[in-house]
């Protein structure tokens, strides 16, 4: 069997070692030949001894030269986009917009994305589209919420016209059930104590506020090409339907699965087939109950907010994922309180210049102004 070559970047994060677990379980099919991290280098050596790729990368210049030498015969560089000339599938889990150049360049290449980084196709729908066009380009997502889709839309044998619905579901997150006179002056602590899924602070506090089911719906919209009033999302406690799609026929498909990330990242992995290691099995003995309910939108505004900016199109979306990347920060910081995340980001949208992007630099201002006026907006807290 020939190894598909696999390039992870964010090799540090969450996501990375998830992915490093799943080539681990199937070494037969699959060798990391690339690894990239930003600063996190101890971690980076430490995988590149164990699994031995062609390239690291480390886009913090300053970590450069002491990866280098703790690694010699490995190529050693600067630039996260040559990790795509190293792979057949490469892994985008890079934290944040940093993930738009590494989006752009494995789909110009015309080679398989497994993307965890949903902010890159978020901010930049307009100019990723195009490029999954390219011959050989393909998009697998990695979120559990958008592989299961996936998964139900391989159902279908003519999306456009069976599609009723797709269905996002949400944990809820740790504040599920509270409202907003009892969410006044909650912790950090609390914040990141995400009751069922293993994630990294930034997606953590995201799904605490339903902001990362909110992008997901922009992510949805983005992948599928479903109108917004046919994306729904409920919520779903026990984290095991991991969405659903309804048809024009009545009949849903669900993705089943317990929360295990590994799943959806090996079946990006080896699509169009599934791997052999069974990550996340249920044991249909034990499991007792599923719950579903709608989502509180009054107290968890950021989901109402990301329909509103999808719905706006042009950059409004990269303005809402810039402005809760700056209030995020900000609330892990101590600067602002759990409940202003959403009203920065609002705040933030309401300045929205109207702009419509033709290429990536229009996505990258975009990011600088909406950035520029979410700072303004926290200085005014």
């Amino acid at each position: 069997m020939t190894q598909v070559r696999v390039a992870v970047g964010g090799s540090s994060g969450s996501i990375g070692t998830q992915t490093l677990d799943v080539v681990r379980a199937e070494s037969e099919q699959f060798r990391v030949t690339a690894l990239s991290v930003h600063s996190s280098s101890d971690v980076l050596i430490e995988q590149a001894k164990e699994f031995r790729p062609d390239l690291v990368v480390v886009t913090n210049p300053a970590e450069i030269d002491r990866v280098a030498s703790a690694l010699p015969g490995v190529t050693v560089s600067s630039n996260i986009t040559d990790l795509v000339e190293a792979a057949d599938v490469v892994v985008n889990a890079v934290v944040g917009f940093a993930g738009l150049p590494l989006t752009e360049a494995t789909l110009r290449a015309g080679k398989r994305l497994a993307l965890a980084n949903k902010e890159s196709l978020i901010a930049a729908g307009p100019v990723v589209q195009p490029l999954r066009k390219t011959p050989g380009a393909e998009l697998v997502p990695v979120d559990s919420e958008h592989c299961a889709l996936h998964q139900c839309l391989r159902s279908s044998t003519n999306v456009d016209r069976e599609v009723g619905r797709l269905v996002l579901t949400a944990s809820g997150g740790p504040f599920r059930g509270r409202t907003r006179a009892n969410l006044a002056g909650v912790s950090i602590a609390d914040a990141l104590a995400h009751p069922t899924w293993s994630m990294g602070p930034k997606i953590t506090i995201d799904s605490s506020t339903l902001m990362n089911k909110g992008l997901e719906v922009i992510e949805a919209h983005e992948l599928f090409n479903v109108d917004y009033d046919n994306i729904e999302v409920v919520v779903h406690p026990q984290s095991i339907v991991h969405s659903m799609v309804e048809f024009s026929d009545g009949s849903t498909i669900a993705q089943l699965s317990m929360p295990d990330m590994r799943l959806p990242i090996g079946y990006a992995l080896g699509f169009p087939t599934r791997i052999r290691t069974a990550f996340g099995a249920i044991n249909w003995q034990e499991l007792s109950r599923l719950d579903f309910a709608p989502p509180d939108t009054e107290t968890f505004r950021c989901l109402s907010i990301a329909y509103e900016a999808g719905r706006m199109g042009g950059t409004a979306p990269a303005w809402i994922s810039a402005a809760n990347e700056v209030a995020v920060e900000a609330f892990l910081n101590g600067q602002i309180e759990w409940l202003q995340i959403a009203d920065v980001i609002e705040a933030t949208l309401e300045r929205h210049d109207g702009s419509i992007p033709s290429q990536v630099a229009d996505i990258v201002e975009a990011d600088r102004k909406a950035r520029a006026e979410a700072g303004t907006v926290l200085r005014s807290k």
